[in-house]
């Protein structure tokens, strides 16, 4: 039977008020994205983003009456469209709404991190290369996906991202295409092949020219470097980041020279007091390009093995180490991100070959967590992302048969009323009808009414 739809998400509702919300036609256009005639772009979009919802490919999806499944993808291929630029003025668009929920005294802050994009089994994708995955210490053929994104402790954003290939010809793997180096899909490929750390230093210089606000940034220690520190606090940003226990970078305290593990065993033999959430904070001095640069660390202790210590640090030598450690704690967001993103949004299955199509999957990835982040901030739901992206893919339900043959009988009483048919001839009309349903639904209707 037809199925009589109950208050569940609607994606084309939320789609609709998402794209006033954003005011999404103003954002296509300074993004680069039209289309001069036949099917307009916000109706592909939603396409798009609906095939993501029901965990289906472009290539499984269901057809729409109004265009054809080329046309979806000619939209991503599209090397003129600044995919980049679409989700960060979506993200600035959203922060400024989610603001009016938010705390003005809760620090605001941009998390930096990159996940692995796996091609495992292409040969013909555009820039596909040997990517090295520092959880499982091996290459696999795919990209480095470096993401930005932004979170007041509450909401996470992505705000910017880079699908990173590899510079070095021994590792690249798939075709590169040329275009003119003054396009922007040169740009974009050229980009892909830079060094990650100068381009997470981009996104974060696109993130502040475009209007985002924050004082912090936060990444894990693959990005922690003395240069990084020292870059992010000419752009008035102040890192956080965890710091290697290396032994090959060094900074001084008191006037002498050292590094993490010889300065945990200075302060450890000194027999300063440990606190309960933490070791030992002291402020150490690197030097990077010949000017100093004060650092505050936070000597943390593992969790599991109190012999073990984590080590934070921040430029921003002004905040308490429980701070810094709350502070921290927040960048686990944008690896809950990626957890939604992979096992729910499709974050690397498509079967796009072209670098510009890639970028543009993954637009449609972040678009996509945006709806979902922006419904669990408006609703105050206490389910989580995964919860709601299934109540968004999967069908209405059907209502159970008994409620329907009474909504139906109500209404059949309405309608023999509104036609001047006496309550006698109605209720042999209705004997009838029961008398020819089978006996299982006929006692179902009579316990129903």
């Amino acid at each position: 039977m037809s199925t009589i739809q109950h208050s569940t998400p609607n994606i084309h509702l939320a789609m609709q008020h998402f794209s006033k919300l954003v005011q999404l036609p103003d954002v296509l256009r300074r993004a680069n994205i039209h289309k001069t005639r036949g099917i307009q772009v916000p109706v592909l979009f939603e396409w798009l983003i609906t095939t993501i919802f029901t965990r289906y490919s472009i290539f499984r999806a269901e057809s729409d009456p109004h265009f054809t499944k080329k046309t979806a993808r000619n939209c991503l291929n599209n090397r003129h469209t600044n995919w980049q630029r679409l989700v960060i003025l979506l993200a600035v668009r959203l922060i400024q709404y989610v603001k009016h929920f938010t705390d003005t005294r809760r620090a605001q802050a941009l998390i930096l991190d990159d996940s692995l994009f796996k091609r495992e089994f292409s040969r013909k994708t555009e820039l596909l290369a040997r990517v090295f995955d520092h959880n499982h210490q091996r290459y696999y053929h795919g990209f480095r996906t470096l993401t930005l994104g932004w979170s007041d402790g509450n909401t996470f954003l992505p705000v910017d991202f880079a699908l990173m290939s590899s510079g070095k010809a021994k590792n690249q793997l798939g075709p590169i295409n040329q275009f003119d180096p003054r396009t922007l899909a040169a740009q974009r490929r050229a980009q892909a092949k830079r060094k990650m750390n100068e381009v997470a230093l981009e996104l974060v210089d696109s993130a502040l020219s475009a209007g985002i606000k924050t004082k912090y940034v936060l990444f894990d220690s693959w990005f922690a470097s003395p240069r990084l520190f020292f870059e992010l606090l000419q752009r008035g940003q102040f890192g956080v980041g965890m710091l290697k226990r290396s032994e090959k970078v060094y900074f001084r305290y008191r006037g002498r020279q050292m590094d993490v593990k010889s300065l945990y065993e200075r302060l450890r033999r000194s027999k300063w007091p440990q606190h309960q959430n933490y070791h030992y904070s002291p402020i150490v001095t690197f030097e990077v390009g010949g000017q100093p640069m004060k650092v505050k660390l936070v000597f943390v202790p593992n969790r599991t093995d109190h012999s073990q210590y984590l080590v934070l640090g921040t430029t921003k030598t002004t905040l308490e180490p429980d701070q810094i450690i709350q502070l921290y704690g927040r960048r686990w967001q944008i690896e809950g991100y990626f957890k939604v993103a992979k096992q729910y949004l499709r974050f690397d299955q498509t079967q796009v070959q072209s670098y510009d199509g890639l970028c543009g999957h993954m637009a449609m990835v972040m678009m996509s967590y945006d709806i979902l982040a922006l419904h669990q901030r408006e609703q105050v739901d206490e389910r989580t992302l995964g919860d709601l992206f299934y109540n968004f893919g999967r069908p209405l339900p059907d209502i159970e048969i008994a409620v329907a043959l009474a909504w139906l009988m109500c209404q059949l009483t309405g309608l023999g009323e509104k036609l001047g048919l006496t309550t006698t001839i109605i209720d042999e009309l209705f004997d009838q009808f029961i008398r020819t349903l089978p006996n299982n639904l006929a006692q179902l209707l009579g316990n129903g009414v």
